[in-house]
């Protein structure tokens, strides 16, 4: 998605074209970008299944997650020196303003949800797992006072 936005971002600019009809492009990249930095926080503190699967699964998604995070930092000087020789160098810190605003609005909204769902969903795990083992331990009593 990041890559998408950001090649469309630089055929408009190549065009001529001003920085606020790129601006829905913009955005794009910025969240693309954002859910990649969420992605790196999540591989650095995996949930609890995750780290359930073993560290195989873990070691591919951190993989998958540095790549992703060097070709966002390579756009992004790339993205910064298109906008800086286009428009100046105001143009790349109203950007940075405009994308730290992107990033707190996706945090609040979007990955505040997903880490709640997840917590929800290892509670419930975890309580079933205690179920199920509460369960077994009174059925071998069971089984041992029936002998």
């Amino acid at each position: 998605m990041a890559t998408a936005a950001f090649n469309t971002i630089k055929q408009m600019v190549n065009a001529g074209r001003d920085l606020e009809s790129c601006i829905g492009d913009v955005s794009r990249w910025m969240k693309a970008a954002s859910d990649i930095d969420q992605a790196e926080k999540q591989v650095k503190n995996p949930p609890l299944f995750k780290k359930l699967k073993g560290a195989d699964a873990v070691q591919s998604e951190a993989l998958q997650v540095y790549a992703a995070k060097k070709k966002m930092e390579a756009q992004r000087a790339e993205l910064k020196q298109y906008l800086q020789i286009t428009y100046g160098h105001q143009a790349w810190a109203d950007l940075i303003q405009l994308e730290g605003r992107i990033r707190k609005e996706r945090q609040e909204a979007i990955y505040k949800q997903q880490e709640a769902r997840q917590k929800i969903l290892e509670a419930i795990a975890i309580g079933l797992l205690g179920i199920v083992s509460f369960g077994i331990f009174f059925w071998v009593i069971w089984l041992a006072s029936k002998n």
